[in-house]
This record gives C-alpha cells, sequence and structure tokens, in this order.
C-alpha cells in the first residue's frame, strides 16, 4: 500500500474520469481501492471490466477487479476492449462499468471511465466524488475488511455481441463495396474494426492495426492534424473512398474524403442527425455550442429539434437523458445514440458514413458538402497568464458593437449575422481555446486575427 499511502487523489481523479502516471501517481494497489469504492458507491451487486492495450492495463483492471469481488460484487472480466464496447457491455448486461484507458494519452498514463448500468454516466457529481473520498478516508485510516463473501469473477467475450448489436443499427445492406483505410493508431480500432467491417462489401486497407500501447508510430488522436498525416497520405495513394482514423480507446472516429482532406466532426454530426431523424421523425439532436451552425440548420431541415449545450460529455449525455433526444455530436468526433443507451461511439457513427456513402454513389467531398457550409478555424489554443481578464478584454472589444450577441454558456461566445466565436478556458491547463466561424473564409480569418491579437496581447 507504500504508493496508495503517497497517493494525491486530486491530481489524478479529473471530472469525468480517473487518470494519471503509472506507476508514478497511481498504481494496483490504488486500483484495488478504487475497485471497492465503486461497488460501495454504486451499490452494485455485480459489474463489468475492461481494458484497452497499454503495458499497464491489465494489472490495473485485475486490481480493481480484485478490489470489487473484496466487497461481495461478482466481475466479469470482458477483457481486451474498446471504451464503446464496455458501454455496449454495461447496457447490454445492465451492469456497472469500468474501462481502463487513457484515450490518447502517452503510454505512461492509465486511467478509467466508469459508468452506472445502462452506461450512465459516473462523474465528479454522480458517484466519482463519494468514491474519490471513500478512497481517500481508507487511505487515512484503512481499508474496510472483506466481506464474508467475496464475489465470483467470470470472463466473457462481448465483441461479437457488440458488433451485431452495431450492425443492427444501421442498414449496410445495399451500400456498393467501398475501398476503406482506417488507421487505428496501435489501439482499440485494431481489435474492433476487423470483426464489425468483417460481413461488409468493404475491401479494407489497415493501418497500425497492432495493438501496442506504446504507440510506436504517431499518438492516437486523429483530431491532431498532424496524427492523420500517414491515413491522408495512404487515403490518396489507394484510391480510396474514405479514410477513418480512431483515438487509443476507439470511442471517438475522424473522416477522411476520398481526396485525403478531413472532414469536420461537425459535417459528420449533421449527416448523422439526418439519418437518424429518418428514423425517428421530429427527434431531438444535442450539439455543443462549437458545432457549426450547419448543424442546428440540417436538424430543423430534417424536421428535428436541435438543442445547444456546453462542451463535454457529461452536458450532452444529461441532455440526451433529459430531452430524450435521439442524438448528440460534438467538434471532438464524440457522437451519442440513444440506441446505443446515450453512450458515444464513435464506431457507430463510422457505419451511418459507410452507409450513406454507400449508398450515394458519389465521392465522400460530394456528400458531405451539403453538411459543410461555413468556413471554420478549428480550435486554437493560446497560453495566457490570466484567462479571466484576457476573456474580459475580449467582451469589452465586442459587446458595445451593433448587432453584437453575447452568451456566456460556456465561455464567451460573441456573434453577429455573419460569424460566431468562442472562447473557453482550458479546465486543467493556462489556455484559453478560440473557435470561430463564418459564412466566408475572409471573414473568419479577420475575426480570427482580431481576436487572437486580444488574447496574445499583440
Amino acid at each position: 500500500m507504500a504508493a496508495s499511502a503517497a497517493a494525491d487523489l486530486s491530481q489524478i481523479v479529473k471530472a469525468y474520469d480517473v487518470r494519471g502516471v503509472v506507476p508514478d501517481q497511481w498504481d494496483e494497489s490504488l486500483a484495488e481501492l478504487l475497485g471497492a469504492a465503486f461497488v460501495q458507491v454504486t451499490g452494485a451487486d455485480a459489474i463489468v471490466v475492461g481494458h484497452d492495450m497499454r503495458p499497464s492495463s491489465p494489472g490495473l483492471s485485475a486490481a480493481f477487479a480484485r478490489g470489487a469481488t473484496g466487497r461481495g460484487a461478482d466481475v466479469t472480466l470482458i477483457g481486451l476492449c474498446s471504451t464503446d464496447q464496455l458501454y455496449f457491455a454495461s447496457g447490454h448486461l445492465g451492469l456497472p462499468g469500468a474501462m481502463f484507458t487513457a484515450s490518447h494519452n502517452p503510454a505512461q498514463y492509465n486511467g478509467i471511465k466508469m459508468c452506472r448500468a445502462g452506461a450512465a454516466p459516473v462523474g465528479q457529481d454522480t458517484g466519482l466524488g463519494e468514491i474519490r473520498a471513500l478512497v481517500e478516508s481508507w487511505i487515512a485510516s484503512g481499508a474496510p475488511a472483506p466481506v464474508p463473501t467475496a464475489g465470483s469473477v467470470t470472463e466473457r467475450d462481448t465483441l461479437d455481441e457488440y458488433a451485431a448489436h452495431l450492425l443492427s443499427l444501421v442498414d449496410l445492406s445495399t451500400i456498393r463495396p467501398l475501398k476503406v483505410v482506417v488507421d487505428a493508431g496501435n489501439g482499440m480500432g485494431g481489435h474492433t474494426v476487423p470483426t464489425v467491417f468483417a460481413a461488409l462489401p468493404i475491401e479494407l486497407v489497415p493501418m497500425y492495426f497492432e495493438l501496442d500501447g506504446t504507440f510506436p508510430n504517431h499518438e492516437a488522436n486523429p483530431l491532431d492534424p498532424k496524427n492523420i498525416v500517414d491515413l491522408q497520405a495512404r487515403v490518396r495513394a489507394e484510391g480510396a473512398d474514405i479514410g477513418l482514423a480512431f483515438d487509443g480507446d476507439a470511442d471517438r472516429c475522424f473522416v477522411v474524403d476520398e481526396r485525403g482532406e478531413g472532414v469536420s466532426p461537425s459535417a459528420i454530426t449533421a449527416l448523422v442527425a439526418a439519418r437518424e431523424l429518418a428514423k425517428h421523425p421530429g427527434g431531438t439532436v444535442i450539439h455543443n455550442l462549437i458545432t457549426s451552425w450547419s448543424v442546428p440548420e440540417v436538424v430543423r431541415e430534417h424536421g428535428g429539434a436541435p438543442v445547444r449545450t456546453r462542451v463535454g460529455h457529461s452536458f450532452i449525455k444529461e441532455e440526451m437523458a433529459r430531452t430524450g433526444a435521439i442524438f448528440g455530436g460534438e467538434h471532438s468526433a464524440h457522437y451519442y445514440f440513444r440506441d446505443f443507451w446515450n453512450a458515444d461511439t464513435g464506431m457507430l457513427a463510422a457505419l451511418h458514413v459507410l452507409a450513406a456513402l454507400g449508398t450515394h454513389g458519389k465521392p465522400l467531398s460530394d456528400l458531405v458538402a451539403q453538411y459543410d457550409r461555413y468556413a471554420g478555424s478549428g480550435e486554437i489554443n493560446s497560453t495566457v497568464a490570466d484567462q479571466t481578464a484576457r476573456t474580459a478584454a475580449v467582451r469589452e472589444a465586442f459587446a458595445a458593437r451593433e448587432g453584437i450577441t453575447v452568451d456566456t454558456l460556456d465561455g464567451l461566445t460573441v456573434s453577429d449575422t455573419n460569424w460566431w466565436f468562442n472562447l473557453r478556458p482550458s479546465n486543467t491547463e493556462p489556455l484559453l481555446r478560440l473557435n470561430v466561424e463564418a459564412r466566408d473564409e475572409a471573414t473568419m480569418k479577420a475575426v480570427r486575427d482580431e481576436v487572437l491579437a486580444l488574447v496574445r496581447g499583440a
């Protein structure tokens, strides 16, 4: 228990998950305490546990399971899986779950994404704070004695069931043959893609499918442009119809068109929203406040009701539950489905794109053009000493202008009829994050440069 005694849980228990460097910040002894606390806080008599391909993941997940069984809970171990495969298991089996992954973080990191039965998220205000407090009390005064009857451990492979469930949600029966390049980034997409795509009329060109938690080829974070360069080149070289890039735990998916150009996650959100609305007429679609104007426009055009929310999966999932929304999308390539227990799954979004492309008859760039209507800056980070002061300076510079609308739902959003921008502080770093969109490229660049000059004091 030496490492646990020294652990600073304030550094590793984040708003939505546990994440830190192994073994410096946490280790298997702490994972065991977290497993015990998870069972106590959720009141579960059975849970499901899965893990990614990081070197520390098998040991940490096994320790978590020991802690859970020590509190009397039965544990189903599903082994190697993607995060959305763990969510599937939680929903399908009706059990709380824990996924061991640090997503796209470097190899020395690991973490836990926890959920209640039905993939309902466990965050700071929905149990994670209680789990942290319980573990801290045990570190200070000693862990509780095991219950008289320990829980059992069973192993179960859910990959085929996961694939079958996803394929039941999208009609791919009439798609034309497609050549698809997939960059798994040595992450869990290399585990799930072959099974999910096996029955489809697809010529699969795999890139970096070897499971390797040291990420020898590039970071498994497709939102960073440098990490999709290999995929873009391969799509062009192969003459492929589409490229897909998954992050480390394969819950996010980024799309590249036949020219090797990245497709905005906002355009994918709009495309999938239109398809979901065809299945569920009049449904509600959630989008965060830095997705494109095109998203609520497309939702309305297809008879749906758009609902704007803060950035972050806990806010999206809360709004989906509150409104009964059929779908939700974020600029970060997270896609949430009511038919998938309101959880996020990049794989299901990818299947929707393949279904749309496979019945479109023209290239992907033509298909997505109708959903990509405006000029966007992408997210631009600036390191600042005082986030509040810089944000106030930007607000003061714009607020008095005629026709300007200001709101503070999440950071500062300023808009007029031709453009909008959002400036948000990072919760964990001294950064301000800027997103700008306009009706044309020149206007977007002008607004972007003016805001950046104010933020950076240039």
